[in-house]
């Protein structure tokens, strides 16, 4: 029986791809504390765990009628980023897929009401909400990585509906499993002529005061260990327009049990801006018993999934 060992919501900005010294000049002459956050993951969990298999909810990888999940048996290349190709270019990737769990996961979308396909084109674009984490977690450690998309026309309960089915795969698979939500909590950025003067790191800057406080209560009920909470009031962070909806965060809590998960999250860095978004690491070490099983939904005729529609 596979399980869930470790989840976390991270951030991907591409600051943290930046040179030290172009970092420290972004930031009144500091470094972010983004950085360090993730060194110290590494450190503390990513060398020290025992998994098999990293998942990455990828944030900024966009599908339109179904969610996809890489299928590769492995993936290299050099990633330069069509958004900022200045401080995003030639990276090198190079990691092992997971083929099977990825196949597994189609096994329990229409169950769960939705649609998930496995693609192992070598060809498929790779994007930088998985090549920053991976650069800054992954190389060297030989562990398998593998990516899953938002679909842009799902809803939350369409999230929630994916994370079943991934966690029911990993529940019947033989693999441990790392989940890592890569994204942001608010997402409106200033406008062009306007937004080198919030490069800086100090939450100050995050868009409007409105936004940085609904950050705030959601990272102290990650601290607490309330997913329940933040579920209920989905509709109301909503309003200040979570990165893709909060997608990356809501397929995690649909494969870790949802309002059943009480794991209390650990903070490995700073809230901090980033030209207006919210940023933040927060680690969901695996509780004693463990994350919950997903929830087993029996769908209604009206909530049934018509195999092949589109």
């Amino acid at each position: 029986m596979g399980k869930v060992v470790g989840a976390a919501i991270l951030a991907h900005v591409p600051t943290i791809m930046l040179p030290q010294d172009v970092r420290y000049d972004l930031n009144e002459g500091k470094e972010i504390t983004l950085v360090p956050g993730l060194k110290r993951l590494r450190a503390e969990v990513m060398e020290t765990l025992d998994y098999d298999t990293v998942v990455v909810l990828d944030s900024h990888w966009a599908t339109t009628v179904e969610f996809v999940i890489t299928a590769q048996a492995e993936r290299s290349g050099l990633f330069t980023s069509e958004e900022l190709p200045r401080g995003m270019s030639q990276i090198p990737y190079a990691f092992k897929g997971d083929p099977e769990l990825a196949r597994a996961v189609a096994n329990y979308d229409e169950k769960n009401g939705t649609w998930v396909t496995p693609i192992s084109d070598p060809h498929l674009p790779i994007f930088y909400a998985t090549v920053n984490l991976w650069h800054y977690l992954g190389r060297g450690l030989d562990k398998r990585w593998v990516s899953m998309s938002v679909c842009q026309t799902a809803t939350t309960d369409d999230f929630l509906r994916a994370g079943r089915a991934l966690g029911e795969a990993i529940r019947d698979s033989d693999r441990k499993v790392l989940l890592l939500a890569s994204g942001a909590l608010s997402h409106t950025f200033y406008k062009l002529r306007d937004l080198r003067k919030h490069e800086a790191s100090d939450p100050k800057h995050i868009y409007s005061p409105e936004a940085r406080e609904a950050d705030l209560e959601r990272i102290e009920r990650m601290k607490a260990g309330d997913h329940k909470r933040i579920l209920d009031t989905m509709d109301e962070f909503k309003k200040f327009k979570p990165e893709a909806n909060f997608s990356h965060w809501l397929t995690m809590a649909g494969a870790t049990g949802e309002e059943a998960n009480t794991a209390k999250g650990v903070m490995y860095s700073e809230y901090e801006n980033s030209i207006g978004t919210g940023q933040v690491h927060i680690y969901f070490p695996e509780p004693e018993g463990g994350f919950p099983l997903p929830k087993d939904v029996t769908l209604s005729r009206d909530d049934s999934v018509e195999a092949g529609a589109a």
